[in-house]
């Protein structure tokens, strides 16, 4: 009951925030007082927020790559993690390299991956999935 009732009261008084803001004494703060500067979050949290991530990039993959559960699951999650870390809308800027994978040309596709600014700013990740998508095995 206690629970309950706390709930209530700390999500009228402190109200709920979706996004990052910083609270009435600067401090970075979300959800329902979250106090981002000085508590953080948790391992379990960070897990939950990745599993959220990841189904929700899944979700747009799915919407706006629906070929791409047709390959095989390594190279599926090349897709997921580069859609992961630039979005699904910069990902299908890559027209030639999801070409090349959509063929299946997955070597000619993992040499493409290397042609980009993306691979440039991530360095060793691009050359790990570029090979991953190559090979079909996780890296």
């Amino acid at each position: 009951m206690m629970l309950e009732e706390i709930v209530k009261q700390l999500r009228r008084d402190e109200g709920v925030s979706l996004k990052p803001y910083k609270d009435s004494v600067g401090k970075l703060t979300i959800g329902i007082g979250r106090n981002l500067d000085d508590v953080g979050i948790s391992n379990v949290e960070a897990d939950l927020f990745l599993k959220n991530d990841i189904n929700r990039t899944m979700a747009a993959l799915d919407k706006d790559l629906p070929w791409w559960l047709s390959i095989d699951e390594a190279r599926r999650g090349v897709l997921l993690n580069m859609a992961f870390n630039i979005g699904v809308t910069r990902l299908l800027g890559f027209h030639d390299t999801l070409n090349l994978v959509r063929l299946g040309r997955y070597v000619e596709a993992g040499d493409e991956m290397l042609n980009s600014t993306w691979a440039k700013q991530v360095g060793p990740r691009a050359t790990r999935l570029s090979q991953q998508m190559k090979s079909g095995t996780w890296q």
